[in-house]
């Protein structure tokens, strides 16, 4: 009888150990992950204010930029002023926040990263709509679009810079907020996803698992197709 009760006791000390076990496991990784979220947060946030202060240099740049183009004019020094406005607008176009989607902070975060994509020789090609009314909160949106960019991007980064490219589109399909992200990359033969994710490791795996958990959060759906020099997220947000 003493055995049964010290092996009972013993069970329950062992239950007791893996269950506290299990929750300073899980105690860790949401550490990990909000500790994660708030450097991507933060990140994202200084390259917005970035283009915003770059915008409103340029804009307090504006009569100065005139006087120089009159003076121009009044010596008649056209073919000066002709290379002096193509170098304006190559100066606006990479700073100003052309994307107009519908939502304001969507317009900013694919701003700020596709403005960086441009200055790694990455081609973005994007379409994007998105509606007035969705389930899913801004910041939950833009820390999606914001994960899967900041990977699509390092993925690139690692391909020849004529081979780089970054496909989005954001719109409505199905009755659902449809979000496909597609990029180069330098596998030149089709992985198995576990195989991805053992080797997106430290930051990139946890924007995997953050991507996974807001999409859960909302009864949605993340599919990843890993190809040859092809890799592509689709995200389904119900409205």
């Amino acid at each position: 009888m003493e055995i049964f009760y010290l092996f009972s006791g013993f069970a329950l000390v062992l239950a007791a150990a893996v269950f506290v076990t299990a929750i300073l496991v899980k105690w860790h990784e949401e550490k990990r992950l909000g500790e994660f979220q708030d450097n991507i947060l933060k990140k994202q946030r200084d390259e917005v204010q970035n283009i915003y202060g770059l915008m409103r240099g340029w804009r307090h740049d504006y009569h100065n930029h005139l006087q120089t183009l009159k003076a121009y004019l009044r010596l008649g020094q056209i073919e000066e002023t002709i290379s002096y406005l193509d170098h304006l607008k190559d100066d606006l176009d990479s700073i100003d926040i052309a994307i107009r989607t519908g939502n304001v902070g969507m317009d900013a975060i694919l701003s700020s990263k596709i403005s960086i994509a441009s200055k790694n020789n990455i081609a973005v090609n994007y379409k994007a709509a998105v509606p007035d009314k969705l389930r899913v909160t801004d910041v939950h949106l833009c820390a999606i679009v914001g994960n899967l960019l900041d990977n699509a991007i390092e993925a690139c980064e690692r391909v020849a810079p004529e081979k780089r490219f970054i496909r989005v589109y954001i719109g409505i399909f199905k009755q659902q907020l449809y979000i496909s992200v597609s990029n180069s990359t330098d596998s030149a033969r089709r992985k198995k996803l576990s195989e991805l994710i053992s080797y997106k490791q430290g930051e990139h795996g946890l924007g995997l698992k953050r991507i996974d958990r807001i999409v859960d959060t909302y009864g949605g759906f993340v599919n990843r197709k890993n190809e040859p020099e092809v890799f592509v997220t689709e995200v389904m947000l119900p409205l």
